[in-house]
């Protein structure tokens, strides 16, 4: 059984870095044609994808939000990490790992953690 667990502070001050942590557990994140993607959803809005990182360690990000947002991983935690700097209070949302499954073209987000609130505050 795949599991997903996002772990990090609740509460950021603007202009502060926001770190988040997601623990694999019943996957590998090295296993290929998987990549592992943050999702975050402000409140009242829709999903939005933050960025992934692939198997290979290869990271994609968000065009919007490129300049700011780093994606790393640790292979023998089986974790991977969001870092997004320079907060604003946009950035209010419930962010979510998960595990995108690459088929040809397109791809399915097929496991998901239960999401994090993160609320940038002063």
């Amino acid at each position: 059984q795949v599991q997903l667990q996002e772990s990090g502070p609740g509460l950021v001050k603007p202009s502060q870095t926001l770190s988040l942590t997601c623990t694999v557990s019943g996957a590998s994140i090295t296993t290929s044609s998987y990549h592992w993607s943050w999702i975050r959803q402000p409140p009242g809005k829709g999903l939005e994808w933050v960025g992934a990182i692939t198997s290979s360690g290869t990271t994609d990000h968000n065009a919007s939000l490129k300049s700011r947002t780093s994606i790393s991983r640790d292979t023998s935690k089986m974790q991977f990490t969001l870092q997004l700097s320079s907060v604003t209070p946009e950035g209010t949302a419930v962010y979510y790992c998960t595990r995108r499954r690459e088929i040809g073209a397109g791809g399915l987000f097929d496991e998901w953690g239960q999401g994090t609130q993160v609320t940038v505050s002063s």
